[in-house]
């Protein structure tokens, strides 16, 4: 039987305690409707960081983490016909969704009732070898590299999401704070769409990149920013950072929060934080048609995706580098 090299959550705790371990298992057979991609990149989400560290409870014991996977198919399932042999495909964080609830019905599959998750729900692309159900996976666009594209599967869409989400009008004020693999995306997105864009964020690294890409102005994540904001988006999983955003809205502006994971948000004081119809809201997942909106603006723009690069067998450097905030950009393994 073939066997592959992957990393596994074996017992989810603190990066710095060994939870994610080398292992070889067998290469997986594609099921109906299913293709087998040989990896080719993988990007590092802090998703895949919360999985690790048991932020995210566990759903499958010794899960694979990785749900921004670029490869080639290079096996089909019975039933398999969306994608050729030899194809470059992207697997993305959305693996199943229902179909038939009442959110599925009315176009919110991100909001599925019983969803499936790569990565958390069924192994992802921490690996050499990956298989998607194909409704879910991604046709790439041939303006990214493989290291480029990886990215684009879970922080730009993400990132896309929750700039709609803001609801920054046409050339208004865009807050971002945080400023990693999916804020350095979503920023480009906005500068291409007129927006002026403050990024706080801890990192000096991370403030030089947001300059480089076009921020009117980079600060520690505190910082109050030169103008009042139409709207913000939250990146950072620093609940201590909501207060500090809402304030920094005009009236009526909105804080969408884009993480999977928040720490304890303090109390809110309702004159300063929310009062004139500010308002904050979360972004949950995607749907496959955000992802299709996020590729296909990304190669219209031609936005640049920062990028440092792992060997596979150093995945657990590039999670201790990313909990560390050592990173500038996203994090991608090379198996």
């Amino acid at each position: 039987m073939a066997t592959m090299r992957a990393w596994a959550v074996e017992r989810p705790a603190p990066i710095d305690e060994g939870p994610l371990v080398a292992v070889e298992r067998p290469v997986p057979d594609p099921g109906p409707g299913e293709v087998r991609v040989r990896v080719r990149t993988c990007g590092v989400c802090r998703t895949d960081l919360h999985v690790t560290e048991g932020d995210l409870p566990p759903h499958r014991p010794g899960v694979v983490p990785g749900h921004e996977v670029v490869g080639t198919v290079e096996a089909a399932g019975p039933g398999a016909e969306r994608f050729r042999s030899g194809e470059r495909i992207g697997i993305p964080w959305l693996r199943h969704t229902c179909g038939t609830c009442r959110f599925c019905r009315r176009g919110d599959e991100n909001l599925c009732v019983a969803p499936a998750f790569t990565g958390w729900d069924a192994d992802g692309g921490y690996a050499t070898h990956a298989v998607v159900d194909e409704r879910y996976a991604y046709r790439l666009p041939d303006a990214f590299d493989d290291r480029q594209a990886a990215p684009l599967l879970c922080a730009g869409i993400i990132g896309y999401r929750a700039l709609r989400a803001a609801a920054v009008p046409p050339g208004g004020r865009l807050g971002l704070y945080g400023f990693g693999g999916s804020a350095h995306l979503a920023a480009q997105l906005a500068l291409g769409e007129g927006m002026r864009v403050h990024v706080r964020t801890r990192g000096e690294g991370n403030r030089q990149l947001a300059l480089r890409l076009g921020a009117d102005s980079a600060g520690e994540s505190t910082d109050p920013v030169p103008e009042p904001l139409d709207g913000a988006v939250l990146f950072a999983p620093a609940g201590e950072l909501v207060p500090v955003a809402l304030a920094a809205l005009d009236q009526g502006g909105t804080l969408a929060l884009a993480g999977i994971h928040l720490t304890t948000v303090p109390p809110l004081d309702y004159q300063a934080h929310l009062f004139r119809e500010r308002q904050v809201r979360s972004v949950t997942a995607n749907t496959r048609a955000d992802g299709e909106e996020l590729l296909a603006l990304a190669a219209r723009l031609g936005i640049t995706v920062t990028t440092t690069p792992y060997p596979l067998d150093r995945a657990d450097q590039a999670l201790t580098d990313l909990a560390e905030d050592r990173l500038t950009g996203a994090a991608v393994l090379i198996p």
